[in-house]
């Protein structure tokens, strides 16, 4: 798991489920917000970084893929920046809204109200995929890890 750090809400639950499921978890958190109480500190690696901006660039960085959760203003600019770099071709790592009730239709409503406008190409919508749970986020990971298997290991060496 790669996440912003934090202890509280969904991503904190994620962290804790991943971590006592035996698994890794690499939190990047800005100093700001960890002397705020907020930052999960038992974690794998939990990198401290002195802006936002510092943040998200190790996040995206770091990350295989990026799956968001239902959240609030900090999940909607994240993704709108992965979503924008994508577009722009500075990645192509698999973007997958966990879609639980519909929370994600909204933010897909306006992404494709900016490409019926002509603001945004119209290849930016195909970029994001709405999943409706769990299992068909982890379907879509495991998937995405199978396609990137052998790739990895000839970048690696």
């Amino acid at each position: 798991l790669v996440y912003g750090g934090g202890e509280v809400g969904l991503m904190g639950v994620v962290a804790r489920a991943a971590l006592d499921a035996g698994g890794t978890a690499l939190g990047v958190i800005p100093q700001r917000l960890l002397d705020r109480e907020v930052g999960k500190r038992d974690l794998t690696e939990l990198r401290v970084t002195a802006t936002m901006f510092e943040r998200k660039a190790d996040l995206i960085r770091e990350a295989d893929a990026f799956v968001a959760l239902p959240g609030g203003l900090g999940t909607l600019d994240e993704i709108l920046d992965v979503l924008t770099l994508r577009q722009l071709g500075y990645h192509a790592k698999p973007m997958l809204l966990l879609d639980h009730e519909g929370f994600w239709r909204g933010f897909v409503a306006v992404v494709t109200h900016f490409v019926d406008a002509g603001f945004a190409e119209p290849s930016a919508i195909g970029l994001l995929e709405q999943v409706p749970d769990l299992e068909g986020v982890l379907a879509r990971l495991d998937a995405f890890a199978l396609e990137q298997g052998p790739q990895r290991e000839m970048a690696a060496q």
